[in-house]
């Protein structure tokens, strides 16, 4: 038995605040002042505190755990303000690994390369020879070289995948190498998936959970889970005899098929996955549905066109859509919809409607992913139905938006993700970073929340600075929300007698201070079953 005294402790529950807290297997057995806690464990081992700053262990409510670790191997191209920074970081990198098969990048901006949409040529002139391959920042579009294209077997007359677009020259159909939604996402990711061994899968989960609780992490969802992935967390759970560094929670991606038929038996996988896979360290809980793709693409589904002209529709239509939603909720899956688009998530909410009508009462805690640009009315529908609504600070980030402000065009990109309206509205709010498509951290993430400035670039003006948050808020929503929107609102989240003692201590506290400092305050222990956490790299 531990007493932890003499601290301010966030407990993102009621009251908010407490000095002391007694730790015994892995649980809270109290949590309260420091007399009392005393009172409570006389003998116990007491750690002072010395009135540091503790709060809930943060819980990434959408994230991609091996990518995030594999994309820390890659050329970061984030800052990057034009071409010839692409080329100098990507050409850098290929010199540091001769022998490296191909080259990977990630975070590029449409903004580095303004006035210009890339193309294959623009790689070959810095690397012909070696296959280049490099991610947008919201991982839903790949820029590739001719030697890349040619490695995928991609040519001017492969077919567009579902749901994706191979880019050609409207003049001539010549592959352009930008590959779009499923074209990235599936073709060329999965051709990537088979170049890469279970060894770096397993080197690449170890560093993400590392990362993790370096930065205040205990849990997080791994949203669009895998056959590779999935064998990659129960080689881990296997080596932990039954445990992981941190919780994960994990959806079951399902992509969409020709016949109705496959795409149920996605659901069946997931549904026989979540009976199999149910503890405390790992479990499915749902599955993942692509509904759209990004408003920086102009691929998310929305009601207007965009600026330019063009009217992208989903990647599901409700007629596809409804019948897996309708099974998955039957087999009491939560479903996790990708719904940046206004339309998109109007979609999501009807098929979640229909799964209504079709199963009859039953408890629910469906979620809607994104939600980028939403609707007054959806917001209400949203509420209504129990929706939770999850959402990514760092992407409404200043330095992320001039691009989709472009795009939009018009006063939709005022309404940018409205997170007090949803909260207003009675709805729950549960806060991730969906890295590798953003930064892991959990601190700069509340910064964001809570002043819409940019922890990317500062000194930026805020964007919409009228949906920032109150602290505490932003903090209940990365903890005790995100905790309830993947069913862990048992487990974890709150800092209160019962729960997991899963919590973070930080070198200043974050009440008292400017908001700015949350960029520079750190995580100097994180505890994970009354454990503090690390993980051996090897």
């Amino acid at each position: 038995m531990i007493l932890y005294r003499n601290a301010r402790i966030f407990t993102a529950a009621e009251p908010a605040w407490a000095e002391s807290m007694v730790v015994d297997d892995g649980r809270l057995l109290f949590v309260g002042d420091d007399a009392a806690a005393a009172a409570h464990a006389p003998g116990a081992d007491a750690v002072d505190l010395g009135g540091a700053f503790v709060l809930p262990g943060f819980i990434d409510a959408h994230t991609h755990l091996v990518p995030f670790g594999e994309s820390l191997g890659h050329v970061d191209l984030m800052g990057t303000q034009n071409l010839d920074e692409i080329a100098a970081r990507v050409t850098a990198a290929a010199a540091a690994d001769p022998d490296a098969s191909r080259t990977m990048g990630r975070n590029w901006l449409a903004t580095s390369i303004p006035g210009r949409i890339p193309d294959r040529h623009m790689i070959d002139e810095w690397e012909s020879e070696r296959p280049v391959y490099l991610d947008a920042f919201d991982s839903h579009s790949m820029w590739v070289n001719t030697a890349a294209l040619r490695e995928l077997g991609i040519d001017d007359e492969t077919p567009d995948p579902i749901g994706g677009r191979i880019a050609r020259d409207p003049e001539t159909g010549v592959a352009t190498g930008m590959l779009y939604e499923t074209a990235s996402l599936q073709l060329a990711t999965e051709f990537l998936t088979s170049t890469v061994t279970d060894d770096d899968r397993d080197r690449a989960l170890r560093l993400a959970f590392s990362r993790y609780l370096a930065s205040g992490v205990t849990a997080a969802v791994d949203m669009a889970l895998r056959q590779a992935d999935l064998e990659c967390l129960e080689r881990q759970l296997d080596r932990g005899k039954g445990t992981l560094p941190m919780r994960i929670a994990a959806h079951w991606f399902v992509d969409l098929c020709d016949t109705e038929a496959e795409n149920l038996a996605q659901v069946r996988r997931a549904a026989e996955l979540a009976e199999r896979l149910d503890g405390p360290w790992l479990r499915v809980t749902g599955i993942k549905v692509m509904v759209d793709g990004v408003i920086d693409s102009c691929t998310a589904a929305m009601k207007a066109p965009y600026a330019d002209g063009s009217h992208c529709g989903p990647i599901w239509s409700l007629e596809a859509l409804g019948p897996v939603v309708a099974a998955a909720d039957a087999a009491g899956l939560q479903v996790a919809m990708h719904a940046i688009g206004d339309e998109a998530s109007d979609i999501a909410l009807s098929a979640i409607e229909h799964a209504h009508a079709v199963n009859g009462p039953r408890a629910r805690r469906h979620r809607i992913e994104h939600l980028e640009t939403v609707t007054p009315e959806n917001i209400r529908r949203l509420a209504g139905l129990g929706v939770v609504a999850s959402m990514q600070p760092v992407h409404a980030d200043p330095a992320l938006a001039e691009n989709w402000v472009a795009m939009l065009g018009d006063e939709r990109a005022e309404r940018g993700m409205p997170w007090p309206e949803i909260t207003s509205a009675g709805g729950v709010l549960a806060f991730g970073t969906d890295a590798p498509t953003a930064p892991h951290a959990p601190l700069p993430n509340m910064y964001v929340a809570t002043t819409r400035c940019s922890a990317l670039v500062p000194g930026l003006g805020p964007n919409i600075p009228e949906y920032a948050l109150p602290l505490a808020e932003a903090l209940a929503h990365g903890t005790k929300d995100a905790a309830f929107a993947c069913r862990w609102d048992e487990l974890t989240g709150q800092l209160v007698a019962g729960k997991a003692a899963d919590f973070v201590v930080l070198d200043r506290n974050p009440f008292t201070g400017e908001e700015a400092e949350l960029l520079t305050t750190n995580v100097t222990s994180t505890v994970v079953a009354g454990r503090t956490a690390s993980v051996e790299l090897g």
